[in-house]
């Protein structure tokens, strides 16, 4: 069984301890290295290649926004999700815009972590739903502020039913929860984000929901 590679950033090296101790108790998973600042980050993911690398927001030296930026542009294939203790709106959208593919808590259960790093892996992204929910409102926000935007067009545009999967999706839906709001098959779901993605120029959810605000599209 291949094992999905981590990184563990962190200021705080009772917390690492702690995380590494409970991350290796999975069988798929191996840590690879650990990093006490954002800069010390970046080196070791460019040494290591992480598959998924949970990132700290406010550490000495350099913080993580600042580090997700740098280290995915060094290693473009590896995933970063957040998990902090803080989730106020201007960090979470900074760390997504940055490239993250999901953004946890620290108050999260180890069962949640787990599967959250499993799914990062995939390319799926994972918000706290207090996250998803601030994200639709901003989005909401911004489509009352700007009412009479001329919308940018796409060179492959979305049909309706992308769009309406696109929607869900920004207002933190899963797969099986659109499937049923649109009385379809979570495989028919799946292609239709597939398309969705394409059509953006992203490779998550994550991005997508930011994209397609940009865009004006949600």
């Amino acid at each position: 069984m291949k094992k999905l590679r981590l990184l563990l950033v962190d200021d705080q090296s009772l917390f690492r301890e702690a995380l590494r101790t409970l991350l290796s108790l999975q069988p798929d998973f191996e840590i690879v290295a650990e990093a006490e600042n954002g800069e010390r980050a970046v080196a070791l993911a460019k040494a290591h290649r992480p598959d998924v690398v949970l990132m700290d927001l406010r550490m000495p030296v350099m913080g993580g926004v600042e580090s997700t930026r740098r280290l995915l542009q060094a290693v473009p294939t590896a995933r970063v999700v957040v998990l902090t203790t803080f989730d106020e709106d201007e960090e979470v959208f900074e760390a997504l815009r940055a490239g993250a593919t999901g953004y946890l808590l620290k108050a999260c259960s180890a069962d949640k972590l787990c599967e959250s790093v499993r799914a990062a892996a995939k390319g799926t992204s994972v918000l706290e739903p207090s996250v998803a929910a601030r994200m639709m409102a901003e989005v909401n926000r911004a489509a009352s502020r700007d009412g009479r935007k001329v919308v940018p067009a796409l060179a492959d545009p979305l049909t309706d039913r992308e769009t309406a999967v696109l929607r869900l999706l920004a207002a933190g839906r899963s797969n099986k929860e659109i499937g049923g709001a649109l009385n379809i098959t979570e495989g028919t779901v799946k292609n239709h984000m597939t398309n969705v993605l394409g059509k953006l120029g992203v490779l998550d959810r994550t991005q997508a929901a930011l994209r397609a605000r940009e865009l004006g599209l949600i």
